[in-house]
């Protein structure tokens, strides 16, 4: 097969929001020549196969061997294409039915929902859609570690299972061999969980001995190395118990999280928009096929709104002057306006949609009683130096800090919140041992491919999604 990709035009695959089609397996047949159009697998678009004198398998075709969802083996001969809307098209001499597809096959040639594809997440990605959302995904993820690789990063790998809770928020999933088995679990009775004397859990008894979650972030663990190696980057799955069904949540995810060691947050904010500009440039250079279909059929627009992203410099304010910006406005917000409240998304979209036309915007110095307590406290003491990068149509894509590499601000905060210090002595080591000004950012994945692909909910960005009540495949 030549490398060429003939830009045969495919039909669409349902409404803008929540409609699908099937996988471009259309058939169109004529009294002298077969002429029938099958999607591939690995591209964005599909060939059209002309099969001169009915050739060797045409009876296949005929009698309905070849149906929809069946694999087939073609050859023939490349040419010139008669049409219009292609360069070329396949001469086709055989074709071999490699695997017959049973007449339940659920994809058929209708339109179907995005939530109905959630149920059937091992045969979505036959779909144009999901076909062209996973190549994007891989190109992401690719570009992602070009780019620290060439900027000297190293990537870290953190752990999976952790007894730290890095936001502090509590929504962890928890790992435990306290209850039995899985094939023992449905059966077994909460009296066989071990207490102690006064009736609480005996962790003790724990396979690790205490309490131990899945992690929500590697940024602590990345910390450790970039105090060693300078730059450093994780990225990995993290995992978040947070009861939500909306389309921006999702219960396993994955993060990128770099860590600059000697960096303040000028330093954090150059980094996350050097980062985003080079992965948004990769996707429009090397996957024109797939973004012209998500330009056609999914986000009309979507190619000049990543442009913007690429030349655009993007806008910096501080949250103080955020606020400002909302209260002056005469749009009516579900969520009231006030300093010290927590932006919400329909507020992140009108900053970056409405007041500054579409271009990303970098907002800083948040009040330190919604940010996390890691970070680094301004010396008005009411603000902690972090930042949100805000894009059109997602709100916040990026968030980040400066790190608080003093101790004794570090202990102070950890004692405001409550939080044990003793589940943290090794990052408080950090401090205590040869401390250096940090900071770094994360960046859920799914947000960006949601971003760069204008999907609009965020379980038809991953594979298999996991959200509450979902846990198949």
């Amino acid at each position: 097969m030549p490398s060429v990709r003939p830009p045969a035009k495919r039909r669409p695959e349902g409404k803008k929001e929540e409609k699908e089609d099937r996988k471009g397996r259309r058939k169109r047949g004529r009294r002298k020549k077969g002429r029938y159009r099958k999607g591939d697998k690995g591209w964005a678009k599909g060939w059209d196969m002309e099969e001169e004198d009915r050739g060797w398998g045409w009876k296949g075709v005929e009698s309905g061997l070849v149906a929809t969802g069946a694999s087939i083996w073609v050859q023939g001969n490349v040419v010139k294409s008669q049409g219009s809307k292609q360069k070329v098209e396949l001469n086709v001499n055989k074709i071999i039915a490699v695997g017959k597809s049973d007449p339940s096959y659920p994809i058929q040639k209708k339109r179907v929902s995005r939530e109905f594809l959630r149920t059937k997440a091992h045969l979505r990605p036959r779909t144009n859609t999901f076909g062209a959302v996973a190549r994007v995904r891989n190109a992401l993820a690719y570009a992602t570690h070009k780019f620290f690789q060439e900027n000297g990063f190293v990537w870290v790998s953190s752990p999976i299972i952790t007894a730290s809770d890095c936001e502090g928020a509590g929504e962890q999933f928890c790992v435990t061999t306290l209850i039995p088995s899985s094939r023992e679990a449905t059966d077994s009775l909460v009296d066989g969980i071990p207490k102690t004397k006064d009736g609480l859990i005996d962790w003790s008894q724990d396979f690790f001995g205490k309490p131990a979650f899945l992690t929500v972030s590697g940024q602590l663990n990345a910390e450790t190395y970039a105090t060693a190696l300078s730059d450093v980057y994780t990225f990995g799955p993290t995992f978040r118990a947070e009861n939500s069904n909306t389309s921006r949540h999702l219960a396993e995810f994955w993060m990128i999280e770099p860590e600059l060691a000697f960096a303040d947050l000028n330093d954090d904010m150059a980094c996350a928009t050097a980062y985003l500009q080079y992965v948004v440039r990769h996707i429009l250079e090397n996957c024109k096929e797939d973004m012209d279909f998500f330009n056609t059929w999914i986000e009309k627009g979507i190619i000049d709104r990543l442009s913007n992203v690429v030349d655009k410099d993007f806008v910096q304010l501080t949250y103080t002057d955020a606020i400002e910006l909302l209260l002056r406005t005469n749009k009516k917000f579900d969520f009231p306006v006030k300093w010290g409240c927590d932006l919400q998304s329909e507020h992140e979209r009108y900053i970056t949609e409405g007041a500054f036309g579409g271009c990303p915007v970098i907002i800083r110095d948040y009040p330190k009683e919604i940010k996390a307590f890691y970070m680094r406290q301004n010396d008005d003491g009411k603000t902690v130096a972090a930042m949100d990068m805000l894009v059109p149509r997602v709100g916040e894509l990026i968030g980040g800090s400066q790190r608080e590499e003093r101790l004794e601000y570090l202990e102070d905060r950890l004692d405001d919140l409550k939080l044990n210090k003793d589940s943290y002595w090794w990052y408080l080591d950090l401090r205590r041992y040869g401390s250096v000004p940090h900071a770094g950012f994360g960046l859920g994945f799914e947000r960006l491919v949601q971003f760069a692909t204008g999907i609009e909910n965020i379980r038809d960005t991953i594979p298999f999604p996991r959200a509450p009540g979902s846990a198949e495949f």
